[in-house]
């Protein structure tokens, strides 16, 4: 099944552009990154200054990777110009992972994005997709146990990770749901840690739990886009494994050959690197790096150009204004 986002993607006048810069608004509205993801209103109103300012095709929410979480418990530390951390770990055995709670989309600080897209879909209605952003399940299992340990258990103890993941699974196909029900036409499913497991962790440890979500949330009107920033080349049949249909990648991933890969039927998106391309890069590289892979990718409607990760906050919006300009003399 096609999705309707998936149709606007391949019927889109030119080269979509999406990039993942939510942060970047507060370069205009002069909010901190605290306001941004405590408070729905400052969040809505970075996005729509984005939208003002560039016309974005696409709206999406501020990817904030501890929101899910922290919503089980896990202390975070919240900066004013720096993206939100994890502190410590909130699991480290399988006593831990029986006595988590079931936590309730809109619970603690998911309730920013959420509302979020509430706002953005009432704001736009039918004329602008919106997008949530949310964790994937092996990602957010690493924010819970620790990245390294997560990965290390993976290949010493993979049922006392597959029972965690089971567990936070459920409560991120409620939280899809949850932005399924604001009139958000699909989400991004960040899932950036799995790409630092092999192709086997990959195919045991991310792409059944995000075939879950895929199959709990997704029709017609609503899109799943994995997200996997880590992932290379030889990662790319499990990431597809998760039959989601749009695929996001990062710098590492070589967008050509993905391409060639997997064919017609899926979508790919991504992959500007968000620190050398943009938050170190000047206009003139930012520029020039944007129209090579919109060249290298020339008649392909089954891709949008964006940066591989979200752009990091303070990035210059010099550097993000050369890239829309790059797009548009591109699709002209």
């Amino acid at each position: 099944m096609e999705t309707t986002f998936a149709r606007f993607v391949r019927d889109f006048p030119g080269r979509l552009a999406i990039p993942l810069c939510a942060y970047s608004g507060l370069e205009i509205t002069g909010e901190s990154v605290e306001d941004f993801v405590s408070v729905p209103g400052s969040q809505f109103k970075a996005v729509m200054a984005l939208n003002d300012r560039y016309r974005t095709p696409v709206l999406l929410t501020g990817i904030d990777t501890t929101v899910e979480a922290e919503a089980y418990g896990a202390e975070v530390k919240v900066a004013s110009r720096e993206a939100p951390s994890i502190v410590g770990r909130l699991v480290t055995d399988a006593r831990d992972i029986a006595s988590l709670p079931d936590p309730f989309p809109g619970d603690a600080r998911t309730r920013v994005p959420i509302e979020t897209a509430w706002r953005l879909t009432a704001e736009v209605g039918e004329s602008v997709p919106v997008l949530g952003a949310m964790l994937g399940p092996f990602a957010l299992a690493a924010r819970l146990y620790g990245v390294g340990e997560t990965l290390a258990a993976a290949a010493n103890e993979p049922e006392t990770i597959e029972s965690l993941l089971d567990i936070v699974t459920g409560f991120l196909c409620r939280y899809a749901l949850a932005f399924r029900e604001t009139g958000a036409r699909g989400v991004l499913v960040v899932e950036a840690a799995a790409g630092r497991l092999l192709s086997a962790g990959l195919a045991r440890f991310s792409a059944p739990f995000l075939k879950r979500i895929v199959k709990a949330v997704g029709e017609e009107d609503f899109a799943v886009i994995v997200h996997n920033g880590n992932a290379g080349i030889e990662h790319l049949d499990e990431l597809t494994a998760s039959g989601a249909g749009i695929y996001h990648v990062g710098p590492s991933m070589d967008v050509v050959a993905a391409l060639d890969r997997v064919g017609p039927d899926a979508i790919l998106g991504g992959n500007l690197d968000p620190v050398t391309v943009f938050r170190k890069g000047t206009p003139q590289s930012a520029g020039e790096a944007t129209k090579a892979l919109l060249e290298a990718t020339r008649g392909r409607k089954n891709y949008y150009i964006s940066t591989g990760y979200d752009l990091p906050p303070g990035t210059p919006l010099s550097t993000l204004n050369a890239f829309f300009r790059a797009v548009a003399e591109f699709n002209k």
